[in-house]
């Protein structure tokens, strides 16, 4: 077992001290920074392969992360000692671009720290694990031939015995009871897709000897799958998941340089939600007056795909929402390449309902980006098929669409990758960035026209489906908060979900459950409201010159920070930096 406590600490600040020195004269701040920007990134992926190779860096295709005891802390001292570095720098002589990304840097590091040290996720979290290898990474995108990339999947499985006997070691001796059921479940989607999915993609290898090979590496990986399964299914458990409420702070200025207590950004919350829910009532009541707002959400969410056109009927949608960006000016589109949609892998279904998987920023030949949307599970029982399509009603469906492809998370990702960002800004991302753009996307189309052909009926459900996935995010903001600084268990948010967001036990209960493990899902609705907030002041401050599509261009076009430090690239006025919310 592995617990890092502060004794651990006296090499990681005896190599700290060692370090300290002299401010960097200051006409080579610049300079000093990108060197050991540079310096930083590569002992970060070495560290971190599996990261590498989702970026598109393929020196790691056949790498697999060491958990090991010695190799973990000397990871928090290299963490420590750049920390200490980063601040020998004259920051006053650093360039405003340079300067911003020195702050990114630094909070890459920090949120690092935070997540090894003081959330304990190799020895409290088993889904670390459980998540640590992605081989459909190396047969969804045809970045090399494909006995190449079969050869790295022989290496990889080889050592995933290695991986899970740490994994064991590492796991302190009690853990929470959620974290080990999500564990198990991603572990046999993991193993699953071993199985089933993985012969399948590589039926095309031509090579009898290869293929022999990796059916001994694939049945190896298999086996010590399964028996990280076997070891958290009998792996005593608790409930104590929650992050407490310095942590919570922690989580919240260290992730995304936010000073609010919890308190106030539960207070947040709650205004949101009444307000929101204010919106789905008079949306309803557009729709049929003479009936309850949640029994009229609940008619239009009837009007959903079958199982089997699911998937053919979001795609069929794909392209009248990416013309509608470009006919209403919302914002530029860098890339003629079109996302594909396909079922979500079913190794990725037990946390995901609908998700966006691009090719990494550095990724030169595979192109491919893959929307994915989660299908009905045969083994579910009629009623919890049918509350899962219910969500994936027409109106909604064309939300999600919105929210993964266009114009949120893909053409977020092209934006990205056109740009002239640094590797910091390409590799370094912010969750209220990120998922706020998506979400605040959402609205953004619909106060835009989209959904409105004419009829005000059709043009209320299009806005009840999308305040129902406001009411989504608000609820996991709410939730989050709750869960980890108010002692709730579970059950009470699965049934504040039910409540509050109008939907059935097996999804409500999907989105507690993520929340002991995603206690950052909050930032989904915090980042659309900082997005809102941001809009407003660079609106003001532009008057008539003011522009929706120069607002979200530079939105998109400035990497991936924090909402904080965008204000200061949108904003003149210095003082207005700091207002997030």
């Amino acid at each position: 077992m592995m617990k890092w406590t502060s004794g651990l600490f006296m090499a990681a600040l005896l190599a700290t001290s060692c370090h300290r020195g002299a401010k960097v004269p200051a006409p080579s701040a610049d300079s000093a920074f990108a060197s050991l920007s540079r310096e930083f990134i590569k002992g970060y992926l070495d560290w971190r392969p599996q990261a590498g190779v989702a970026l598109g860096y393929h020196q790691y295709d056949t790498m697999v992360p060491d958990f090991g005891n010695g190799p973990m802390l000397n990871e928090i001292v290299r963490l420590r000692v750049y920390d200490s570095l980063l601040s020998d720098i004259d920051t006053g002589a650093l360039s405003p671009r340079n300067y911003r990304d020195y702050r990114i840097l630094h909070l890459g590091i920090q949120q690092e720290l935070f997540n090894i040290v003081d959330l304990n996720a190799y020895t409290r979290n088993p889904i670390t694990y459980a998540q640590a290898v992605d081989l459909n990474t190396y047969v969804k995108r045809d970045f090399a031939p494909l006995e190449y990339r079969l050869g790295c999947i022989i290496k990889v499985e080889r050592q995933l015995p290695f991986l899970f006997e740490q994994a064991k070691r590492n796991l302190e001796a009690t853990l929470p009871k959620p974290l080990i059921d999500m564990a198990i479940e991603v572990a046999k989607g993991s193993e699953d897709f071993l199985k089933r999915d993985l012969p399948v993609a590589l039926k095309d290898v031509k090579s009898d000897a290869l293929m022999h090979v990796f059916a001994e590496s694939n049945a190896e990986a298999i086996k010590a799958i399964d028996g990280y399964i076997q070891f958290l299914a009998k792996h005593p458990a608790d409930d104590h998941f929650a992050l407490g409420e310095e942590n919570y702070r922690k989580m919240l200025h260290n992730v995304e340089l936010i000073d609010l207590s919890p308190d106030s950004l539960l207070a947040i919350g709650m205004r949101e939600l009444k307000r929101e829910q204010g919106v789905f009532q008079q949306a309803a009541h557009i729709i049929n007056p003479n009936k309850p707002a949640v029994e009229v959400y609940k008619d239009m969410e009837k009007e959903h795909p079958s199982a089997d056109s699911l998937i053919p009927d979001t795609r069929k949608h794909l392209e009248g929402i990416r013309q509608f960006l470009i006919d209403h000016k919302i914002c530029s589109l860098p890339s003629d390449v079109r996302i594909q949609v396909k079922e979500t892998p079913p190794y990725a279904r037990s946390t995901s309902t609908a998700s966006c998987d691009v090719p990494g920023p550095f990724e030169t030949k595979a192109t491919e980006a893959y929307y994915y949307v989660t299908p009905v599970d045969a083994r579910w029982t009629p009623q919890q098929k049918e509350d899962w399509l219910a969500m994936f009603n027409y109106y909604t469906t064309d939300v999600v669409t919105i929210h993964e492809a266009y114009p949120g998370h893909y053409v977020q990702f092209t934006h990205l990758k056109a740009s002239d960002g640094s590797d910091v800004e390409k590799i370094f991302a912010s969750y209220a960035y990120v998922e706020g753009w998506a979400h605040y996307t959402e609205r953004m189309m619909l106060d835009e026209g989209y959904g409105n052909n004419g009829d005000p009926v059709t043009a209320a459900k299009y806005r009840l489906a999308q305040s129902g996935d406001a009411l989504l995010r608000i609820c996991r903001l709410c939730n989050s908060i709750m869960l980890h600084t108010k002692g709730i268990s579970v059950d009470s948010a699965t049934h504040f979900f039910m409540a509050n967001w109008y939907q059935g036990e097996k999804p409500s209960n999907l989105e507690a459950l993520r929340g002991t493990f995603d206690p950052g899902y909050l930032f989904y609705t915090v980042g659309k409201l900082e997005i809102l907030k941001l809009r407003a002041d660079y609106q003001q401050q532009e008057g008539a010159g003011y522009s929706l599509k120069t607002f979200n261009d530079a939105m998109m076009d400035n990497g991936q920070p924090p909402i904080r430090l965008l204000r200061e690239v949108l904003l003149k006025d210095k003082t207005k930096w700091g207002e997030v919310l």
